[in-house]
């Protein structure tokens, strides 16, 4: 895997370059993609070819392969290895692992909304979280509609894309299902996440980074 310019969580460009190309597909993690996002330490059971530290990856698509847990990106494979045995590793193809979930950590950066390029105002929003930190699960996404005084549900598309038709107007107010490890929930709010009029294929800043 090569950091899938689309993926089956739908970060488009984005993720080739998240975690710095350290990135993985996954199967049973993925989740019915809220395991989207999910960051791992990712070590291999070769002692004589890896060292101990292993690779930290990023969740960026769905894959199945050979009863595998990960499909690492050459990158992120090669980093499992000692100094000069990294050719070594890649000849056995599949290799025996073992994993953790890590906190996520993306520093000095804020929540990212992505809206994707199908989208088209105002009558369908489409949007993608980046850059979601620590070892939560978003695992439900709302907007506040104002004029039946209710917050309206939206609906997970695929992976860590959400979408809505015939969204609020005017500037959106969010809300956020957050769950974590020990399966805790709670709800995070945001104020005006969108301008007025929003555009298909502009990320937004949500001035806030969750803990």
């Amino acid at each position: 895997m090569n950091g899938n310019a689309g993926g089956a969580c739908g970060y488009g460009d984005f993720g080739r370059d998240m975690y710095g190309g350290d990135v993985s597909a996954v199967s049973r993690l993925y989740r019915n993609g809220s395991g989207c996002g999910a960051c791992y330490q990712v070590r291999c059971r070769y002692p004589q070819l890896c060292n101990d530290k292993g690779v930290r990856v990023v969740v960026t698509d769905y894959g199945e392969g050979d009863n595998t847990d990960f499909i690492l990106s050459a990158r992120g494979f090669v980093k499992l290895a000692h100094p000069n045995m990294a050719a070594h590793l890649k000849a056995y193809g599949t290799i025996g692992v073992e994993y953790r979930r890590i906190s996520c950590q993306y520093p000095g950066n804020n929540l990212i909304f992505r809206v994707t390029e199908n989208s088209r105002y105002p009558d369908h929003l489409a949007l993608v979280i980046l850059n979601q930190p620590g070892k939560k699960d978003i695992t439900a996404v709302e907007l506040w509609q104002e004029d039946h005084k209710e917050w309206r549900g939206m609906r997970r598309s695929y992976g860590a894309v959400w979408d809505m038709v015939n969204p609020p107007k005017g500037p959106m107010n969010m809300r956020l299902q957050v769950s974590g490890d020990d399966g805790a929930q709670k709800w995070v709010q945001l104020t005006s996440v969108f301008p007025k009029v929003w555009k298909a294929g502009v990320s937004y800043d949500s001035a806030i980074q969750l803990t």
